[in-house]
């Protein structure tokens, strides 16, 4: 069996994984990340404070024509009022009644128009911080940007550098041998614990005597009945 050539082979290939994680962890694209998600979730909100504008803009121009309409309506029942008074009380009752409804309703148009020139205020306010946030954090985006190409470039030639060396390495190992392994990855990292004093290298599980006959042997593949991982004793063939 190859587990030699496999052993040597894991190591390259964690260290490949290893830089690769510490590629996507890098400081600097951490914190560009956070920015470009931060730019991203001002430009919702300027979409969000838009259609607010534009919505409370037509409620605004509905609610002003209206207070229009019953402020008309309101100075014609004066008029006729006060050019036919009502000739019964009752009369006077109810025609002081409807001008009262139209008072009441145009108080409330006027107190709904005040209330959206406030809110239609703070809008602006709003847009305004956004756009101070935003400006200065697109700036140190920009700047930080340039620094993190460089990294980018730096680390992703040594990235692929690493990675020729896997497939180096890959070529030396039985196919089957190498699914296996891959297999193996999917569920443990590493994929391959050495024995160490009976027991699985990885997670100290202590393994029954034919396990152990078989791989110092050689005699097939063994993996840990416990974690899954390939044991592997220097030195096998």
């Amino acid at each position: 069996m190859q587990l030699d050539d496999l052993w040597k082979f894991m190591e390259i290939d964690m260290e490949a994984d290893r830089f690769e994680t510490e590629m996507r962890q890098a400081p600097n694209r951490l914190k560009l990340l956070k920015q470009r998600n931060f730019l991203v979730e001002q430009q919702n909100n300027m979409k969000r404070i838009e259609v607010e504008v534009s919505d409370m803009t037509d409620r605004m121009e509905a609610v002003s024509d209206e207070a229009v309409r019953l402020e008309a309506a309101l100075k014609k029942l004066t008029d006729e009022l006060e050019a036919n008074p009502p000739a019964t009380h009752e009369e006077i009752q109810k025609q002081m009644a409807a001008a009262q409804k139209l008072a009441d309703s145009l108080s409330r148009y006027e107190q709904e128009l005040q209330k959206m020139r406030k809110d239609g205020e703070t809008r602006d306010r709003q847009q305004k911080e956004i756009r101070v946030r935003a400006a200065k954090t697109k700036a140190e985006f920009d700047q930080l940007k340039q620094v993190y190409n460089g990294e980018f470039t730096r680390d992703s030639a040594k990235l692929n550098q690493l990675k020729a060396r896997v497939e180096k390495e890959a070529a030396k190992i039985d196919p089957a041998l190498l699914a296996r392994y891959r297999a193996v990855k999917s569920h443990a990292t590493p994929p391959m614990a050495k024995l160490n004093n009976d027991r699985c290298g990885v997670c100290n599980m202590s393994l029954p005597s034919v396990v152990l006959h078989q791989v110092r042997t050689g005699e097939k593949l063994v993996e840990c009945d416990n974690c899954g991982r390939i044991l592997y004793v220097p030195g096998e063939e």
